[in-house]
């Protein structure tokens, strides 16, 4: 038997493959693509269909040679890149920069004895439709950033980009601002009164429900006392009991964009840094004797579907582990609306790898994500669990009181895994279990107690929801979500804010130029629908020219407008009437006539100047021109250049003090710093004499145990206590609600003063 030489994308995956693989097989890596449109132009022939011209990336030049020779010494060629869109994509450039003719695609989910020796049996053709589909994509996006960019520059600012996917996420994060900068906040107050039986101290909280059996309602503090005053002296009894029996379903195992979620809310993850520690699982791990192996299936997927080996396999462990009682009748497969259903659901590809097994394999970041989606699989196979949900409704006058509490009958799946959420507010089934109580019972007052309250905005995106409304509103697809979050931050568009993406001024600038000039490419909408022609292009059901041509007549028709105003390029020369034509000078385009040289007229492109992103002139002297300092925007943030640039290029620093002093040389201020990604962190102002650095906020206050300074610990942008800023150091303190109250006082103080 001749050998058989095997390309992959990455080097990591012919570890594994060469671990079970017999001499018979070479593995290679192609390192990702080999081919591209041109980085320098366009690269795509509108007028001939749209035909894209790819060329070799000029990294790729050497890998190239190495697989051409490997190729010769080859009887069999299989090409195995990753089974989506962008690994057929790579397979069909691979066909043909290698001037490959009888090349075999394979593909596998998971990277395993099992799954590989399957692929091999069983190969195929490479899949044109979903190649098409991808190149549709690439065009798509070549077309609105290289069309789209140097507009911006021209009409905006130097160095600016857009994306079609992109551009609209920025989009939904500036309009999510908008509604928090217009949201007016109302008063309103709730009533909590702590009860308990007269017989025994057992204490529940209880709130005010209704008034003369319609919804409390409590607009203000007066009609708060007015309550309390009336309430003096009243009897509280018990006037219904409600019980019922809730069931609740585990959640479907991973996806990628659930997966993104859960790591953001459960480890802090970035999108970016879930998907590179995934590929890393998923590409294989040493174990010791037993080699490199791959540990979860392919981690790009929208679907939940479970093969029922593993299904098989995850089953066994549960009765094993836990007991018939905790496994379903009926294996559990969830089918997930709209899913391209290509590959399975991510999970671990043995159920027998148990996460604290693999733990001394693994990276503390591949730990974490192993047991999390390890978890999230076997709980997925389980059965539901059971709570006893008790509402107790109290009467005292013409008020009524109400208090819920739940007990777990069973936990089922919970025993392994509970799903992360998005809100601190409590569950029914969360709410702990009230006193054994009953109808007609008199209770005892401890304490009735006012809190007031404001109605709040829609909170800022964080990463994880950011991705969950990608994926509702149909923007992007699972495998670009990490993509687009890094992208829109390295661009200056966002920045992170508590872990929260707040739009900068530039990104709410170009928004609203694109929204105003390019409004179906900005549409939300529109972009979810180009997504689903892509899906057909797929499929086969859309000719992927069709999709190119639909997409780029409105389009040129609006770049056009934009870029010459309503009339177009449809303008008559205002000396001859011979038609203008668009032409380009060394200072960027511009309108000529026709008839050239025998009419020279010329009408130039007029830059727009939006106040937004334009330097803003201070009342700073420079201190070594006398010059007035122009407040600027750069890529690190706000900062002071002067007015006469680029003869003198002085620059000071506009960091934001947060009014303390430096705690390393006591000289400095503490002041709030954005990093090269967009993330805001503290240093100090005398930078780089003093080397002071902290990502939580630092407070006028030292470590007992070390003497650091201690700094903010939050929650969804809530402060929660604080803690020690030395690594090595575990001091922390959670705050009470008095320390709360009595830590807002002393914020009010401090922002005062840093202002």
């Amino acid at each position: 038997m001749g050998k058989s030489l095997i390309i992959v994308e990455s080097p990591a995956k012919t570890r594994t493959l060469k671990n079970f693989l017999g001499p018979n097989y070479r593995i290679e890596a192609s390192m990702g693509h080999v081919r591209d449109l041109p980085k320098r132009d366009f690269g795509v022939d509108v007028e001939k269909e749209f035909t894209p011209t790819y060329e070799i990336i000029p990294d790729r030049k050497d890998v190239l040679k190495r697989l051409k020779e490997a190729v010769k010494e080859a009887d069999e060629v299989y090409l195995a890149s990753d089974p989506d869109r962008e690994g057929e994509a790579i397979a069909w450039h691979l066909l043909e920069a290698l001037k490959l003719k009888s090349a075999k695609r394979i593909q596998f989910n998971e990277i395993t004895k099992q799954a590989v020796t399957h692929a091999l049996v069983e190969p195929r053709t490479i899949d044109m439709d979903r190649v098409n589909a991808q190149q549709a994509r690439r065009v798509l996006d070549r077309i609105v950033g290289y069309k789209l960019s140097p507009l911006l520059w021209q009409k905006v600012k130097k160095n600016l980009s857009a994306g079609r996917v992109q551009s609209v996420a920025v989009r939904l994060i500036c309009d999510r601002e908008r509604e928090i900068n217009a949201f007016v906040s109302e008063e309103y107050w709730s009533i909590v009164a702590k009860l308990t039986p007269l017989d025994r101290m057992e204490p529940f909280d209880a709130k005010l429900a209704q008034i003369n059996g319609n919804k409390a309602e409590v607009s203000n503090e007066e009609e708060a006392h007015s309550i309390l005053r009336e309430l003096e002296g009243a009897h509280y009894v018990v006037s219904k009991i409600t019980e019922k029996e809730q069931r609740r379903n585990p959640a479907a195992p991973f996806i990628t964009s659930t997966l993104q979620q859960e790591a953001s809310r459960k480890l802090g993850f970035s999108a970016k840094r879930t998907m590179l520690t995934a590929q890393q699982l998923y590409e294989g791990i040493e174990l010791g004797d037993a080699g490199h192996v791959g540990l979860i299936t392919y981690m790009r997927t929208d679907s939940t579907r479970v093969a029922e080996e593993a299904q098989a396999e995850a089953r066994e462990y549960i009765e094993m582990t836990y007991g018939k009682e905790y496994l379903p009748s009926k294996p559990r497969q969830v089918r997930k609306k709209g899913a391209q259903d290509a590959h399975e659901a991510i999970r671990p590809t043995s159920v027998l790898r148990h996460p604290d097994e693999m733990e001394k394999y693994l990276s503390k970041e591949q730990a974490k994500l192993y047991k999390l989606i390890w978890q999230r699989f076997v709980a997925s196979q389980m059965s539901p669990a059971v709570f006893d949900v008790v509402t107790v409704d109290i009467a005292a006058g013409r008020f009524t009181f109400r208090s819920t509490g739940s007990t777990i009958k069973f936990p089922g799946f919970k025993a392994v895994y509970t799903e992360g959420k998005d809100t601190s507010e409590l569950t029914d089934e969360e709410r702990p279990p009230l006193p054994k109580l009953k109808v007609d019972e008199n209770l005892d007052l401890l304490e009735l107690t006012p809190n007031q309250h404001f109605t709040e905005p829609p909170p800022r995106y964080t990463e994880a929801t950011l991705v969950k409304a990608l994926e509702e509103k149909g923007i992007g697809r699972p495998s670009t979500y990490a993509t687009i979050i890094s992208t829109i931050q390295d661009r200056g568009y966002v920045i992170l804010e508590e872990k929260k993406f707040k739009p900068t001024d530039l990104g709410c600038a170009v928004t609203d130029y694109l929204v105003d000039h390019f409004p179906k490419i900005m549409d939300v909408a529109f972009t979810a629908s180009v997504e689903t022609e892509l899906d057909s292009v797929e499929e086969g059901k859309l000719e992927w020219h069709k999709l190119l041509h639909d997409f780029y007549g409105p389009f040129d028709k609006a770049l056009s407008q934009a870029q010459w105003g309503p009339e177009g390029t449809d303008r008559t020369c205002p000396e001859c009437g011979r038609k203008m034509v668009v032409k380009q000078g060394r200072f960027g385009p511009f309108l000529g006539c026709s008839g050239y040289p025998e009419c020279k007229k010329i009408i130039k492109v007029e830059r727009e100047k939006i106040a937004a992103v334009q330097p803003k002139e201070s009342d700073i002297d420079c201190p070594n021109c006398g010059r007035k300092m122009l407040i600027r925007e750069g890529r690190t943030g706000t900062f002071l250049g002067c007015s006469g640039y680029p003869e003198c290029k002085t620059t000071m620093s506009m960091d934001k003090k947060v009014g303390i002093k430096c705690p390393v040389c006591g000289e400095g201020d503490v002041v709030e710093k954005l990093s090269k990604k967009r993330k805001l962190f503290y240093g100090c102002s005398r930078y780089p004499d003093c080397t002071f650095v902290s990502w939580g906020k630092p407070i006028d206050r030292q470590c007992p145990k070390c003497s650091s300074v201690l700094v903010e610990q939050r929650w969804r942008g809530r402060l929660t206590g604080y803690k020690c800023s030395k690594a090595e150091c575990d001091y922390e303190e959670k705050l009470t609600r008095a320390k709360k109250e009595e830590s807002g006082s002393e914020q009010e103080e401090s922002q005062a003063l840093a202002s």
